[in-house]
């Protein structure tokens, strides 16, 4: 498995599917980077040179905060939302959604609760 900033990406999977893999970079970032470090965007990630791996390395960690960086970042704004008290700060302190509609698509976080009567039963196994 080629390792890319410390992430195995997948062997079988063409190379422009198996970039998506690293936190932070999505189906067309992996394209542009690809394109830059000029790597047929057909080829397996099995087949990949050292050369090839060196340089999406390089386009990656120039101009693009993915992984670790990102994943503390993220965090920090959380926090931040979270100290000085936002209304989307006090969703994630809860771990509520945190747009849109919370009544209806909210109900795997609180745990499938369902508030109409009969709604949640289940279904009886004989016929009546």
């Amino acid at each position: 498995m080629p390792r890319i900033l410390g992430i195995n990406i997948p062997d079988n999977k063409k190379i422009e599917y198996a970039l998506p893999y690293l936190y932070g970079i999505g189906h067309s970032t992996s394209i542009l980077v690809l394109r830059s470090a000029g790597i047929d965007l057909d080829k397996r990630a099995k087949d990949l040179t050292a050369d090839e791996l060196n340089k999406i390395t390089k386009i990656l960690e120039k101009s693009y905060r993915v992984e670790g960086d990102l994943r503390k970042e993220v965090s920090q704004n959380i926090k931040r939302l979270k100290e000085i008290g936002t209304w989307r700060g006090s969703r994630h302190a809860r771990r509520l959604p945190i747009h849109g509609r919370s009544k209806t698509n909210s109900r795997t976080l609180r745990g499938n609760v369902r508030k109409t009567m009969g709604s949640g039963r289940k279904a009886s196994g004989e016929k009546t």
